[in-house]
């Protein structure tokens, strides 16, 4: 297997492993009142978008390299679907002439 196999997989486990330990890491902060934060639900919901943007911030700038192995990943796809339907449309194309060949013989045959 090559390097970029599995890129986009190994890319959004990365994510969700850095939003989970920051995640964690704000729950402890707000545990031991280093944050302040709201009783409930709202407050759960401030831990999350802060959660959100730091691990969106650290992501970017610590998987710049897999963010980068993803895209070249993608790209080859979809030059691979390019190419396969560029392969289709020269293989119709020559049916195409074939049925038309075969179509003029019958034709001048007839006549």
């Amino acid at each position: 297997m090559s390097s970029k196999s599995h890129a986009t997989l190994r890319y959004t486990s990365m994510r969700f492993s850095i939003f989970g330990a920051v995640f964690v890491v704000v729950l402890v902060l707000a545990h031991f009142k280093l944050m302040p934060v709201m009783a409930g639900a709202p407050g759960v919901l401030l831990l999350l978008i802060i959660a959100l943007v730091v691990s969106g911030l650290l992501s970017y700038v610590l998987l710049s390299r897999q963010r980068d192995e993803m895209s070249a990943q993608i790209t080859e796809g979809i030059e691979g679907r390019r190419n396969r339907g560029a392969g289709m449309k020269q293989r119709i194309a020559a049916q195409t002439a074939a049925e038309d060949a075969l179509d003029d013989a019958v034709r001048a045959d007839a006549q």
